[in-house]
């Protein structure tokens, strides 16, 4: 039993006539009625007994009839969705985030997603840059955010906006009364990294920047995540380097002055998507956030 002929089987049962069935169907009442014997034959059963006014359903009848009005609706929804997804209008994005991207950015580009498709559900995933790139590659996210990504064949990265670098400090160390700290002022300063990972990130591109400026970087600690970093320079530890987006998370005790400095100038943001992905919620994600970075 296919889907023409439920909706052959519907026309006769509603009209209760096989020549009013054939003109709302617009075809021959012959060929209509070859279709409803050819599905009485396939399903064994007698499903109209003809009378001088037409058609009548029998028992086997009235039972097909509860159920092909349901049948059809379902297959039109099932079509309806699948257009919506062809569409980039339904179906999911997986989004790998970390900690210090949803300060800012991040959760302006899902805003903005979100009611432009409400129908496309949003997952998040807190997950490391490494671990981005193996979600990425095994499918299990759509989309990451993140600094710093290392080049990868099968990975495109955009650059989302770029943040300048700032000082994080308690408001009684000596240089919080200063309106610009500079790199060489925090030369042999007691400082906290973040995060403390495996690929190349903010602590490697601030010990570079000592390093390349000739001055002593002293770690009191390395961490994995913003908010621990700025929780610990908050309780007086030590000054951190860390992005403007920062700035959003307050802390008692806790103040940001502008760095100066000739190698931490601007750290971008970026996303990455895999390279042979067309799908079209993806692209139409990927609309959002080059509207955004436009306006950077």
């Amino acid at each position: 039993m296919d889907l023409k002929q439920m909706r052959y089987f519907l026309a006769v049962a509603e009209e209760q006539n096989f020549g009013r069935a054939a003109q709302r169907l617009h075809m021959a009442q012959p060929p209509l009625t070859r279709h409803i014997h050819a599905l009485e034959e396939e399903l064994g059963a007698e499903l109209f007994v003809r009378t001088s006014k037409g058609a009548e359903l029998t028992d086997a009848g009235r039972t097909l009839l509860a159920e092909v009005p349901n049948i059809l609706a379902l297959t039109r929804r099932a079509a309806e969705q699948t257009q919506l997804a062809g569409r980039g209008l339904l179906g999911r994005l997986d989004v790998g985030i970390f900690t210090s991207g949803v300060l800012h950015a991040i959760p302006k580009l899902l805003a903005t997603f979100h009611a432009q498709r409400p129908g496309i559900k949003i997952g998040l995933h807190n997950l490391s840059k490494a671990e981005q790139i193996e979600a990425l590659r095994e499918r299990r996210i759509t989309i990451g955010f993140n600094r710093l990504v290392p080049p990868e064949d099968d990975i495109v990265v955009e650059t989302v906006q770029k943040e300048p670098y700032l000082v994080a400090l308690h408001e009684t160390h000596p240089l919080s009364k200063r309106e610009v700290v500079r790199l060489r002022d925090l030369d042999g300063e007691p400082m906290i990294l973040y995060p403390n990972a495996a690929l190349f990130g903010l602590a490697q591109e601030v010990a570079n920047a000592f390093t390349e400026e000739k001055l002593t970087l002293v770690v009191e600690q390395e961490v994995e995540d913003v908010v621990t970093a700025l929780g610990l320079a908050a309780s007086g530890f030590g000054a951190c380097i860390t992005t403007a987006s920062a700035a959003n998370l307050t802390l008692p005790g806790l103040v940001y002055r502008p760095l100066h400095s000739r190698q931490l100038r601007h750290i971008e943001l970026n996303c990455l998507y895999r390279k042979d992905d067309r799908a079209p919620v993806l692209l139409a994600f990927l609309d959002v956030v080059r509207a955004f970075s436009a306006t950077q």
